[in-house]
Protein backbone atom coordinates (compact mmCIF):
# COMPACT_ATOMS: atom_id res chain seq x y z
CA UNK A 1 0.00 0.00 0.00
CA UNK A 2 1.33 3.39 -1.06
CA UNK A 3 1.81 5.97 1.85
CA UNK A 4 -0.85 8.63 1.72
CA UNK A 5 1.95 11.21 1.86
CA UNK A 6 3.58 10.28 -1.48
CA UNK A 7 2.76 12.35 -4.54
CA UNK A 8 2.34 11.66 -8.07
CA UNK A 9 4.98 11.31 -10.24
CA UNK A 10 6.55 14.86 -11.39
CA UNK A 11 4.41 16.58 -9.44
CA UNK A 12 6.24 17.85 -5.79
CA UNK A 13 5.50 20.40 -3.15
CA UNK A 14 7.50 23.90 -3.05
CA UNK A 15 9.12 24.14 0.06
CA UNK A 16 9.45 27.66 1.85
CA UNK A 17 12.98 29.01 0.43
CA UNK A 18 12.21 28.14 -3.44
CA UNK A 19 8.99 29.39 -2.37
CA UNK A 20 9.83 32.54 -1.73
CA UNK A 21 12.47 32.95 -4.82
CA UNK A 22 9.39 31.97 -7.29
CA UNK A 23 7.03 35.11 -5.38
CA UNK A 24 9.87 36.86 -5.97
CA UNK A 25 10.13 36.19 -9.11
CA UNK A 26 6.40 36.24 -9.73
CA UNK A 27 6.36 40.07 -8.42
CA UNK A 28 9.72 40.99 -10.37
CA UNK A 29 7.89 39.53 -13.92
CA UNK A 30 4.86 40.82 -13.58
CA UNK A 31 6.40 44.84 -12.44
CA UNK A 32 8.18 44.35 -15.54
CA UNK A 33 5.13 43.44 -17.68
CA UNK A 34 3.03 46.25 -16.27
CA UNK A 35 6.12 48.67 -17.47
CA UNK A 36 5.53 48.12 -21.26
CA UNK A 37 1.48 48.45 -20.19
CA UNK A 38 0.22 44.88 -19.94
CA UNK A 39 -2.76 44.36 -18.07
CA UNK A 40 -2.91 40.95 -15.85
CA UNK A 41 -5.73 37.98 -16.01
CA UNK A 42 -6.57 35.26 -14.18
CA UNK A 43 -8.20 32.76 -16.37
CA UNK A 44 -9.28 29.52 -14.78
CA UNK A 45 -7.61 26.17 -14.37
CA UNK A 46 -10.69 24.64 -15.34
CA UNK A 47 -12.40 25.16 -19.31
CA UNK A 48 -14.30 23.36 -21.46
CA UNK A 49 -12.06 21.48 -24.07
CA UNK A 50 -12.39 23.17 -27.01
CA UNK A 51 -11.75 26.37 -26.02
CA UNK A 52 -8.11 24.79 -24.45
CA UNK A 53 -7.22 23.56 -27.60
CA UNK A 54 -8.19 25.60 -29.94
CA UNK A 55 -5.72 26.12 -32.74
CA UNK A 56 -2.81 24.43 -30.47
CA UNK A 57 -2.46 21.03 -32.54
CA UNK A 58 -2.46 17.42 -31.62
CA UNK A 59 1.27 18.42 -29.35
CA UNK A 60 -1.05 20.27 -26.83
CA UNK A 61 -4.32 17.71 -26.90
CA UNK A 62 -1.80 14.77 -25.62
CA UNK A 63 -0.35 17.15 -22.39
CA UNK A 64 -3.69 18.33 -21.64
CA UNK A 65 -5.66 16.45 -18.68
CA UNK A 66 -9.40 15.82 -19.52
CA UNK A 67 -12.88 14.96 -17.25
CA UNK A 68 -16.50 15.27 -17.60
CA UNK A 69 -18.22 18.33 -15.97
CA UNK A 70 -20.63 16.25 -13.53
CA UNK A 71 -23.20 19.87 -14.04
CA UNK A 72 -23.09 20.05 -17.86
CA UNK A 73 -22.07 16.29 -19.07
CA UNK A 74 -19.23 18.12 -21.40
CA UNK A 75 -15.77 17.78 -22.11
CA UNK A 76 -13.69 20.25 -19.59
CA UNK A 77 -9.64 20.57 -19.94
CA UNK A 78 -7.09 21.33 -17.24
CA UNK A 79 -5.42 23.70 -19.12
CA UNK A 80 -1.94 22.73 -20.14
CA UNK A 81 -1.32 26.52 -21.69
CA UNK A 82 -2.76 29.84 -20.76
CA UNK A 83 -2.46 31.31 -24.52
CA UNK A 84 -5.64 30.16 -25.49
CA UNK A 85 -7.36 31.64 -22.83
CA UNK A 86 -5.79 35.01 -23.25
CA UNK A 87 -7.21 35.16 -26.41
CA UNK A 88 -10.68 33.75 -25.56
CA UNK A 89 -10.71 36.90 -23.11
CA UNK A 90 -9.20 39.23 -25.58
CA UNK A 91 -12.12 38.37 -28.23
CA UNK A 92 -15.53 37.95 -25.99
CA UNK A 93 -14.81 39.78 -22.63
CA UNK A 94 -12.50 43.09 -23.74
CA UNK A 95 -13.48 42.85 -27.39
CA UNK A 96 -11.63 45.96 -28.22
CA UNK A 97 -10.38 46.98 -31.59
CA UNK A 98 -6.92 48.51 -30.95
CA UNK A 99 -4.26 46.54 -29.30
CA UNK A 100 -4.79 44.48 -26.00
CA UNK A 101 -1.91 43.67 -24.02
CA UNK A 102 -2.17 40.73 -21.76
CA UNK A 103 0.18 39.21 -18.89
CA UNK A 104 -0.97 35.92 -16.64
CA UNK A 105 0.87 34.22 -14.02
CA UNK A 106 -0.81 30.88 -12.49
CA UNK A 107 0.19 26.92 -12.62
CA UNK A 108 -0.71 24.61 -16.00
CA UNK A 109 -0.81 20.90 -15.64
CA UNK A 110 1.01 18.41 -18.44
CA UNK A 111 -0.32 15.03 -18.62
CA UNK A 112 3.71 14.25 -18.56
CA UNK A 113 6.71 15.70 -18.18
CA UNK A 114 9.13 16.92 -20.66
CA UNK A 115 12.29 15.96 -19.40
CA UNK A 116 13.80 13.02 -16.64
CA UNK A 117 13.59 16.34 -14.22
CA UNK A 118 10.70 18.12 -15.45
CA UNK A 119 7.17 19.12 -13.24
CA UNK A 120 4.01 18.02 -14.61
CA UNK A 121 2.59 21.36 -12.89
CA UNK A 122 4.78 24.07 -13.86
CA UNK A 123 3.99 27.97 -13.03
CA UNK A 124 3.42 29.48 -16.08
CA UNK A 125 4.11 33.48 -16.64
CA UNK A 126 3.52 35.12 -20.58
CA UNK A 127 2.28 37.81 -22.18
CA UNK A 128 0.75 38.10 -24.83
CA UNK A 129 0.30 41.04 -27.88
CA UNK A 130 -3.40 40.74 -29.63
CA UNK A 131 -3.94 43.37 -32.54
CA UNK A 132 -0.93 44.24 -34.49
CA UNK A 133 0.30 42.32 -36.98
CA UNK A 134 3.59 44.30 -37.54
CA UNK A 135 7.07 43.26 -36.23
CA UNK A 136 7.01 46.02 -33.91
CA UNK A 137 4.93 43.23 -31.47
CA UNK A 138 7.29 40.73 -32.12
CA UNK A 139 10.01 43.14 -31.43
CA UNK A 140 8.40 43.92 -28.05
CA UNK A 141 7.33 40.66 -27.15
CA UNK A 142 10.91 39.34 -27.67
CA UNK A 143 12.54 42.89 -25.59
CA UNK A 144 9.91 41.47 -22.51
CA UNK A 145 11.24 38.26 -22.47
CA UNK A 146 14.32 39.67 -22.37
CA UNK A 147 13.82 42.00 -19.85
CA UNK A 148 11.99 39.44 -17.52
CA UNK A 149 15.29 37.29 -17.56
CA UNK A 150 17.61 40.29 -17.06
CA UNK A 151 14.90 41.08 -14.02
CA UNK A 152 15.24 37.36 -12.69
CA UNK A 153 19.27 37.95 -13.05
CA UNK A 154 19.69 34.81 -15.59
CA UNK A 155 23.70 35.28 -17.15
CA UNK A 156 24.71 34.36 -20.72
CA UNK A 157 21.76 34.70 -22.12
CA UNK A 158 21.16 33.39 -25.58
CA UNK A 159 18.16 33.75 -28.31
CA UNK A 160 17.64 31.34 -31.11
CA UNK A 161 15.64 32.19 -33.80
CA UNK A 162 13.40 30.93 -36.32
CA UNK A 163 10.43 31.23 -38.64
CA UNK A 164 7.45 28.63 -39.13
CA UNK A 165 7.05 30.47 -42.89
CA UNK A 166 10.33 28.75 -43.90
CA UNK A 167 8.75 25.53 -43.84
CA UNK A 168 5.38 26.85 -44.92
CA UNK A 169 6.97 28.53 -48.27
CA UNK A 170 9.38 25.37 -49.08
CA UNK A 171 6.50 23.11 -49.00
CA UNK A 172 4.02 25.53 -50.66
CA UNK A 173 4.11 23.27 -54.14
CA UNK A 174 3.62 20.03 -52.35
CA UNK A 175 0.69 18.08 -51.02
CA UNK A 176 0.97 16.30 -47.82
CA UNK A 177 -1.61 14.47 -45.32
CA UNK A 178 -1.78 15.53 -41.44
CA UNK A 179 0.30 12.29 -41.12
CA UNK A 180 3.53 13.28 -43.81
CA UNK A 181 3.81 16.54 -42.39
CA UNK A 182 4.01 15.77 -38.69
CA UNK A 183 7.10 12.91 -40.15
CA UNK A 184 8.50 15.62 -41.94
CA UNK A 185 7.96 17.89 -39.00
CA UNK A 186 9.37 15.31 -36.51
CA UNK A 187 12.46 14.60 -38.51
CA UNK A 188 13.83 17.91 -39.33
CA UNK A 189 13.64 18.69 -35.37
CA UNK A 190 15.53 15.66 -34.90
CA UNK A 191 17.84 16.72 -37.32
CA UNK A 192 17.16 13.03 -38.89
CA UNK A 193 18.93 13.40 -42.44
CA UNK A 194 18.38 9.46 -42.95
CA UNK A 195 14.62 9.99 -42.13
CA UNK A 196 14.06 13.16 -44.04
CA UNK A 197 15.38 11.48 -47.24
CA UNK A 198 12.65 8.89 -47.00
CA UNK A 199 10.43 11.29 -46.56
CA UNK A 200 11.04 13.48 -49.34
CA UNK A 201 12.06 10.78 -51.91
CA UNK A 202 8.75 11.42 -54.49
CA UNK A 203 9.19 15.10 -53.67
CA UNK A 204 10.44 17.70 -56.83
CA UNK A 205 14.16 17.88 -56.01
CA UNK A 206 13.99 21.68 -55.45
CA UNK A 207 11.99 20.51 -52.22
CA UNK A 208 13.61 18.19 -50.94
CA UNK A 209 17.11 19.74 -51.02
CA UNK A 210 15.56 22.88 -49.38
CA UNK A 211 14.39 20.29 -46.72
CA UNK A 212 17.38 18.91 -46.57
CA UNK A 213 19.43 22.34 -46.33
CA UNK A 214 17.26 23.21 -43.41
CA UNK A 215 19.22 20.51 -41.38
CA UNK A 216 22.15 22.41 -41.82
CA UNK A 217 20.66 25.80 -41.64
CA UNK A 218 21.29 27.03 -37.77
CA UNK A 219 24.32 28.46 -36.04
CA UNK A 220 25.31 32.23 -36.07
CA UNK A 221 25.02 35.37 -38.92
CA UNK A 222 26.29 33.37 -41.55
CA UNK A 223 22.67 31.13 -41.43
CA UNK A 224 20.51 33.92 -43.26
CA UNK A 225 23.20 34.36 -45.75
CA UNK A 226 23.35 30.81 -46.11
CA UNK A 227 19.65 30.40 -46.32
CA UNK A 228 18.88 32.95 -48.83
CA UNK A 229 21.85 31.07 -50.88
CA UNK A 230 20.13 27.44 -50.29
CA UNK A 231 16.67 27.95 -50.60
CA UNK A 232 14.14 29.00 -53.28
CA UNK A 233 13.63 32.31 -53.56
CA UNK A 234 9.93 32.03 -52.90
CA UNK A 235 7.95 35.09 -51.54
CA UNK A 236 7.33 33.69 -47.68
CA UNK A 237 10.60 32.31 -47.36
CA UNK A 238 12.12 35.70 -48.49
CA UNK A 239 9.71 37.27 -46.19
CA UNK A 240 10.27 35.03 -43.32
CA UNK A 241 14.09 35.55 -43.67
CA UNK A 242 13.70 39.63 -44.12
CA UNK A 243 11.89 39.27 -40.99
CA UNK A 244 14.33 37.51 -38.67
CA UNK A 245 17.14 40.11 -40.40
CA UNK A 246 14.88 42.98 -38.99
CA UNK A 247 14.50 41.44 -35.61
CA UNK A 248 18.17 40.45 -35.42
CA UNK A 249 19.02 43.96 -36.12
CA UNK A 250 16.87 45.75 -33.40
CA UNK A 251 17.56 43.21 -30.69
CA UNK A 252 21.01 43.84 -30.71
CA UNK A 253 20.77 47.26 -30.97
CA UNK A 254 18.64 47.38 -27.94
CA UNK A 255 21.33 44.42 -26.15
CA UNK A 256 24.48 44.68 -27.42
CA UNK A 257 25.75 41.97 -25.73
CA UNK A 258 23.30 39.31 -26.30
CA UNK A 259 24.48 36.35 -28.60
CA UNK A 260 21.73 35.59 -31.54
CA UNK A 261 21.72 32.18 -32.97
CA UNK A 262 19.59 30.57 -35.63
CA UNK A 263 18.15 27.41 -36.11
CA UNK A 264 15.91 27.24 -39.00
CA UNK A 265 14.70 23.32 -38.71
CA UNK A 266 13.65 24.17 -35.16
CA UNK A 267 10.16 22.67 -35.25
CA UNK A 268 9.14 23.12 -31.88
CA UNK A 269 5.47 23.91 -31.72
CA UNK A 270 4.95 24.23 -35.59
CA UNK A 271 1.13 23.76 -35.96
CA UNK A 272 1.11 26.58 -33.42
CA UNK A 273 3.04 29.26 -34.38
CA UNK A 274 2.64 31.12 -37.81
CA UNK A 275 5.66 33.36 -38.42
CA UNK A 276 8.73 34.49 -36.32
CA UNK A 277 9.86 32.64 -33.48
CA UNK A 278 12.04 32.73 -30.49
CA UNK A 279 13.76 30.73 -27.56
CA UNK A 280 15.83 31.83 -25.11
CA UNK A 281 18.64 30.09 -22.88
CA UNK A 282 20.29 30.95 -19.78
CA UNK A 283 23.54 29.74 -18.05
CA UNK A 284 22.77 26.63 -16.01
CA UNK A 285 20.01 25.34 -18.26
CA UNK A 286 19.98 22.70 -21.04
CA UNK A 287 16.51 23.67 -22.20
CA UNK A 288 15.01 26.92 -23.13
CA UNK A 289 14.22 29.60 -20.12
CA UNK A 290 11.16 31.33 -22.38
CA UNK A 291 9.94 30.58 -25.56
CA UNK A 292 7.81 32.43 -27.78
CA UNK A 293 6.36 33.99 -31.29
CA UNK A 294 3.69 34.92 -33.26
CA UNK A 295 0.21 32.64 -33.74
CA UNK A 296 -2.02 34.63 -35.53
CA UNK A 297 -4.67 31.61 -35.75
CA UNK A 298 -4.44 30.99 -32.15
CA UNK A 299 -8.25 33.25 -31.97
CA UNK A 300 -9.91 31.51 -34.60
CA UNK A 301 -12.23 29.51 -32.94
CA UNK A 302 -13.26 32.29 -30.71
CA UNK A 303 -14.89 33.90 -34.28
CA UNK A 304 -12.05 36.82 -33.79
CA UNK A 305 -9.21 35.65 -35.26
CA UNK A 306 -6.90 38.90 -34.03
CA UNK A 307 -2.62 39.17 -34.94
CA UNK A 308 -1.43 37.59 -31.58
CA UNK A 309 2.42 37.13 -30.62
CA UNK A 310 3.66 36.34 -27.02
CA UNK A 311 6.19 34.55 -25.15
CA UNK A 312 5.32 32.41 -21.67
CA UNK A 313 8.12 30.82 -19.25
CA UNK A 314 8.02 28.66 -15.96
CA UNK A 315 9.00 30.59 -12.92
CA UNK A 316 9.84 27.25 -11.17
CA UNK A 317 12.55 26.09 -13.64
CA UNK A 318 13.44 29.78 -13.82
CA UNK A 319 13.70 30.17 -10.18
CA UNK A 320 16.39 27.40 -10.23
CA UNK A 321 18.98 29.26 -12.20
CA UNK A 322 19.72 31.58 -9.69
CA UNK A 323 20.08 32.41 -6.16
CA UNK A 324 17.32 33.96 -4.50
CA UNK A 325 17.72 36.75 -2.18
CA UNK A 326 18.84 36.51 1.56
CA UNK A 327 15.42 35.17 4.11
CA UNK A 328 14.69 38.97 5.75
CA UNK A 329 16.12 39.72 8.87
CA UNK A 330 13.72 38.19 11.92
CA UNK A 331 13.33 39.52 15.63
CA UNK A 332 12.64 36.86 17.89
CA UNK A 333 9.90 37.89 20.75
CA UNK A 334 8.17 36.15 23.95
CA UNK A 335 5.06 36.21 23.85
CA UNK A 336 2.81 37.90 26.48
CA UNK A 337 -0.47 39.55 27.61
CA UNK A 338 1.70 42.42 28.60
CA UNK A 339 0.05 45.21 26.39
CA UNK A 340 3.69 47.01 26.07
CA UNK A 341 4.76 43.99 24.33
CA UNK A 342 1.56 43.30 21.92
CA UNK A 343 1.81 46.74 21.13
CA UNK A 344 5.57 46.63 20.49
CA UNK A 345 5.53 43.70 17.98
CA UNK A 346 2.44 45.06 16.59
CA UNK A 347 4.68 48.55 15.80
CA UNK A 348 7.43 46.39 14.03
CA UNK A 349 4.74 44.22 12.43
CA UNK A 350 3.60 47.51 11.00
CA UNK A 351 7.01 49.12 9.85
CA UNK A 352 7.31 45.81 8.08
CA UNK A 353 10.01 43.82 10.06
CA UNK A 354 9.26 39.97 10.73
CA UNK A 355 8.66 39.36 14.17
CA UNK A 356 8.36 35.77 15.51
CA UNK A 357 6.65 34.94 18.78
CA UNK A 358 8.25 32.64 20.46
CA UNK A 359 5.01 30.25 21.81
CA UNK A 360 4.94 29.30 24.94
CA UNK A 361 6.76 25.60 25.82
CA UNK A 362 8.56 25.89 22.73
CA UNK A 363 11.92 27.10 21.88
CA UNK A 364 13.01 29.23 18.03
CA UNK A 365 13.35 26.95 15.48
CA UNK A 366 16.68 27.56 13.87
CA UNK A 367 16.26 25.73 11.11
CA UNK A 368 13.24 27.55 9.60
CA UNK A 369 14.53 31.41 11.07
CA UNK A 370 18.02 32.77 11.59
CA UNK A 371 16.95 35.52 13.97
CA UNK A 372 19.36 38.53 14.62
CA UNK A 373 18.11 40.42 16.74
CA UNK A 374 15.16 39.80 19.91
CA UNK A 375 13.27 41.84 21.70
CA UNK A 376 13.57 42.31 25.34
CA UNK A 377 12.28 44.34 28.08
CA UNK A 378 14.33 46.79 30.10
CA UNK A 379 12.11 48.60 32.67
CA UNK A 380 8.73 49.65 31.68
CA UNK A 381 9.96 49.50 27.75
CA UNK A 382 10.71 47.20 25.12
CA UNK A 383 13.91 47.37 22.76
CA UNK A 384 15.27 45.72 20.08
CA UNK A 385 18.78 44.42 21.21
CA UNK A 386 21.28 42.49 18.56
CA UNK A 387 21.33 38.62 19.49
CA UNK A 388 25.11 38.40 20.02
CA UNK A 389 26.83 36.12 22.60
CA UNK A 390 29.79 38.02 22.25
CA UNK A 391 28.31 41.59 23.39
CA UNK A 392 24.92 42.71 24.09
CA UNK A 393 23.96 46.34 21.61
CA UNK A 394 20.60 47.93 23.19
CA UNK A 395 19.09 50.51 20.31
CA UNK A 396 15.58 51.27 20.98
CA UNK A 397 12.18 49.99 19.34
CA UNK A 398 11.26 51.64 16.70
Amino acid sequence: MLSAWLLPEHIADVLPAQARRIEELRRALLDRAATYGFELVMPPLLEHLESLLSGTGRELDLKTFKLVDQLSGRMLGLRADTTAQAARIDAHLLNRDGVTRLCYCGPVLHTRPGGLAATREPLQFGAEIFGHAGLEADLEAAELALDALAAASVQHVVIDLADARVLRGVLADVTLDAIQLQDIVQALADKDASALQILTAQMPAVTRDSLLALLRLYGDDEVLAAARHQLPALPLVREALDHLQWLTTHLRAAYPTLKVGFDLSDMGGYAYYSGLRFAIYGAGSSDAVARGGRYDEVGAVFGRNRPAVGFSLDLKALSELTAGSPAPAVIRAPWGEEPGLRAAVRRLREAGQTVLAVLPGHEPDAQAHDCDRELVAVGERWVLRAIDHAASVQTPEP
